[in-house]
């Protein structure tokens, strides 16, 4: 039940996408989406590209909170939170360490192995210092994905079958700054919870038309099936939402997010990642989790937007001033 029914409170909302980063032409679907869903419940909102542009606005007095749908670099790497909290203007999402602990695949799976979470065995390599790549993989073992540390949206990502395609994946990576992950390719499901205002929804099982769930399933591919629940058994769908929401807890994220998790072929469950800002394409997968429990799209951006108003569920570190 909506805690704020006059659209009023918010005040002016910006809503954030676009920026600069690999995830830009994402973030843009994702925030056109948000923005009609926020003024066809009469919000006052407006759309703002990039950060630069977000601090102007601030600044000239003409906005009162901000809607983050700013994927990527910037937008979920704890400098958007930072700014926001130093200007004192409230923000939806998870706070600074939540996005950034986040944003590094490699610091949230050192998190999770610390506290017994689930996570697939890695190497972490870093392309301009690091020499011995042949030991790096071979402490993990073939087959392996490697990607970026610190992108999205499946940029970058190879999935490596043959010692010979290493140095190819490698260089893909490498265009990205940072280190980069080689982890143990989980064979199995993909899976994704989303959790919104501290509930797991239930999960989606993705089965892409392809071999993979790539850049083109995600975002242009019509044929992708999205399976919700994604697990039949119940007790084992249970398991997987409380996962999902220790996975967040143990990163400090609070707000909204996606879990993403693989589950191997004996019943394990794997955790991927979790990303504070998903995506809300028409081919998004928090849309779908919140419609299977009856919740619309405006109604789940509005529900996000509440976060952001003192002394709500979610009024945190990140989310109020």
């Amino acid at each position: 039940m909506s805690r704020v029914t006059d659209p009023a409170v918010f005040g002016r909302v910006a809503v954030l996408m676009g920026g600069p980063g690999s995830e830009r032409e994402v973030s843009l679907q994702s925030g056109a989406g948000v923005l009609e869903a926020l003024r066809s419940r009469g919000v006052d909102a407006v759309g703002v590209d990039g950060i630069p542009a977000l601090v102007d606005a601030i600044r000239a007095g003409t906005i009162d909170r901000v809607f983050n749908i700013l994927h990527g670099r910037g937008g979920e790497d704890g400098v958007l939170q930072g700014a926001m909290r130093a200007l004192g203007v409230p923000l939806t999402g998870c706070g600074v360490l939540g996005a950034a602990l986040s944003m590094d695949k490699v610091r949230s799976k050192q998190v999770w192995q610390a506290i017994g979470l689930p996570t697939a065995p890695y190497a972490v390599f870093h392309p301009r210092t690091d020499e011995d790549l042949e030991a790096a993989i071979a402490s993990v073992g073939l087959p392996v994905v490697v990607k970026p540390s610190r992108e999205g949206s499946s940029v970058g990502i190879s999935r490596v079958f043959d010692a010979s395609d290493v140095p190819a994946a490698i260089e893909l990576a490498a265009r990205y700054d940072g280190e980069l992950l080689i982890e143990r390719l989980i064979v199995g499901d993909e899976l994704t919870v989303a959790v919104v205002d501290g509930q797991a929804l239930p999960s989606i099982r993705i089965v892409p038309a392809g071999e993979y769930y790539d850049y083109h399933a995600k975002y242009v591919a019509d044929d992708t099936r999205y399976l919700c629940p994604g697990i039949e058994d119940d007790a084992d769908e249970q398991a997987l939402r409380g996962l999902a929401a220790r996975a967040a807890g143990a990163l400090s994220v609070d707000g909204w997010c996606r879990v993403d998790v693989m589950r191997d072929r004996d019943g394990g469950f794997w955790l991927l990642e979790v990303n504070t800002a998903p995506g809300m394409t028409s081919h998004s997968l928090v849309p779908k989790a919140a419609a299977a429990v009856g919740m619309d799209y405006p109604a789940l951006c509005w529900q996000i937007l509440e976060s952001t108003v003192p002394g709500s569920t979610l009024d945190g570190d990140g989310g109020g001033a």
